[in-house]
């Protein structure tokens, strides 16, 4: 992967995730999704002090119900953790941009594995045997 595909941008704009605290406040988040990671940012105009989930952590994208006004999902991290956001139902929804950008990640990385195990294997067989 070069750096220019690993810094391309796919979506970015407004997304409301739910809180960890007692009460579950909807918050609004500027998330930037790029072919490696989702980047959630708390302030709108700095993007200072923002979190990166890598696609690599995430496992899926699941619990997707429409309301009325709102698409609601769940990002499963690997370690099973939860975590809920919202995106208003007018505008492209952003689980299935996302949903997108996971399946493009793993297919990048089993071609990845499948190469370089290929690369390992065409070494083995190369070298010479020592056991005469």
């Amino acid at each position: 992967m070069s750096a220019a595909e690993i810094s391309q941008v796919l979506k970015e704009g407004e997304l409301e995730k739910r809180s960890d605290s007692l009460l579950q406040f909807w918050k609004r988040k500027t998330c930037v999704l790029t072919t490696d990671s989702l980047n959630i940012y708390a302030d709108t105009q700095k993007r200072s002090k923002g979190k990166e989930l890598k696609l690599q952590s995430i496992k899926k994208v699941d619990c997707v119900e429409r309301t009325g006004k709102f698409v609601y999902f769940t990002i499963v991290t690997t370690d099973n953790k939860e975590i809920d956001f919202r995106c208003s139902g007018e505008e492209n929804c952003w689980n299935a941009v996302i949903t997108m950008a996971l399946i493009d990640y793993q297919n990048r990385k089993a071609i990845q594995d499948f190469k370089t195990r290929q690369d390992n294997e065409s070494a083995a067989r190369q070298e010479p045997d020592d056991t005469c």
